[in-house]
């Protein structure tokens, strides 16, 4: 499979992950402004899990602009990943409506973590068949972000079942540390 096949598979499967996500939310019982109130917390799960897989959607799109060949260990983990991001549509629905509850959180933070330690792997295997000196090693660097992320999101798993809010704001900051879009792709490609 060439790497821009691996790039328009995976960019379909992510479509389909987010339209499933949308198929979640469900109008107010009303059809009063105070209605919305109802939805609320199920529309920020959506809002938050949307700004998440739309991060590993640019990233997976800015990785790919400089990898040169990718062998079968880049084919699974990039389905880990996909997998992984499949999880966010159930944790999104389970976590909306159980806004700040132990369990749904808990289990929404470890589905933040497997997707960043998929995505990880998918890095890691694309790095074992290129050399250091290509675009993609020397893109990818030390890639202190994603070591902070994975950090981060070990913290939101275990904070969850003591302060779901903080597991929470946590995931918020990852978010926040990757919408600021990362230059190592575009420096390198020019």
């Amino acid at each position: 499979m060439s790497r821009h096949r691996l790039e328009a598979f995976s960019d379909g499967v992510i479509a389909i992950l987010i339209t499933i996500m949308v198929l979640e939310l469900r109008p107010p019982e009303g059809t009063g402004i105070a209605d919305l109130r109802t939805v609320l917390p199920k529309v920020a799960a959506y809002l938050l899990s949307f700004v998440l897989v739309g991060i590993y959607w640019n990233n997976h799109h800015h990785l790919f602009q400089v990898v040169e060949r990718v062998d079968g260990a880049v084919l699974w983990a990039n389905l880990a990943l996909l997998f992984s991001l499949s999880l966010v549509s159930f944790a999104t629905a389970w976590f909306g409506e159980h806004p700040g509850d132990a369990g749904p959180v808990f289990w929404y933070a470890v589905v933040q973590l497997l997707c960043a330690l998929s995505y990880a792997a998918l890095t890691f295997a694309l790095l074992r068949i290129h050399a250091p000196d290509t675009p993609l090693g020397r893109a990818i660097g030390r890639d202190r972000k994603g070591k902070v992320s994975l950090a981060a999101y070990v913290l939101g798993v275990v904070s969850a079942p003591l302060s779901p809010w903080f597991s929470l704001a946590v995931i918020g900051a990852v978010a926040v540390l990757w919408l600021v879009p990362d230059r190592r792709v575009v420096r390198i490609t020019g």
